[in-house]
């Protein structure tokens, strides 16, 4: 069996919907939460909808990150640097980090079509900034909807994975595709996340203007095989 995928924040729609989309592609997966007891239930929940037993349990968040080297962060910009500052010690050598937090302005009290600047020029290099020397941080998901993740309905999107450590891009790149219908495409260095996040208030900016809530990006004109 796969190595575990630690999903921090878990209990979250991001999380949630992740978590659900792996379960069911076969992978073994530990929600964290503040709340070991909410990481359960949530897991519990994710088990059920998966449609038959997986490997899928909860677990307070040091504890679902001390249990493997493959971490998904999916937490609001709120929380983020101080999550990351408590779990530094728990962090495994070598782990790999997928960040998929976005600074959008409202998880501060602002708009939700705005980001914020931030002094490292995105959350995924914050992170980078946080962990201990030695753990690959890639940015993944930042732009695929969360209600389209917890739904049954197929994807039909892109998803752009940034890092400075090819083999980390390219694990983060596999658990990418496990999700029927969703493409990784490689984009680059870690600094390229700054475009990535802000790409996000423009989704949910056409989501408004649209009336709608799942909207997403697909790259054209890339070969068959990426």
């Amino acid at each position: 069996m796969s190595r575990p995928i630690a999903v921090v924040g878990g209990t979250g729609p991001t999380g949630m919907g992740l978590a659900l989309r792996w379960a069911r592609a076969g992978e073994s997966v530990i929600i964290g939460s503040r709340d070991p007891v909410r990481a359960q239930e949530a897991a519990e929940k994710i088990g059920r909808e998966a449609g038959h037993k997986r490997n899928i349990r909860g677990a307070e968040n040091a504890a679902a990150v001390a249990a493997t080297d493959l971490v998904v962060l999916t937490v609001p910009l709120v929380g983020h640097a101080a999550l990351l500052k408590q779990l530094k010690p728990t962090f495994r050598a070598g782990t790999i980090l997928i960040d998929t937090t976005v600074p959008l302005a409202a998880t501060i009290g602002g708009q939700a079509t705005r980001t914020v600047t931030l002094w490292e020029g995105s959350a995924a290099e914050q992170a980078a900034e946080l962990v201990p020397e030695g753990i690959q941080v890639v940015a993944a998901f930042q732009n695929i909807s969360a209600g389209l993740l917890r739904s049954e309905r197929a994807l039909d999107c892109d998803v752009i994975v940034c890092s400075d450590h090819a083999p980390a891009r390219q694990a983060a790149s596999a658990l990418v595709e496990k999700i029927p219908g969703v493409r990784a495409l490689n984009g680059g260095k870690l600094e390229n996340a700054r475009i990535i996040e802000q790409l996000t208030a423009l989704l949910i900016t056409l989501n408004i203007n649209y009336g709608i809530h799942h909207a997403g990006i697909r790259i054209t004109g890339l070969p068959d095989k990426v």
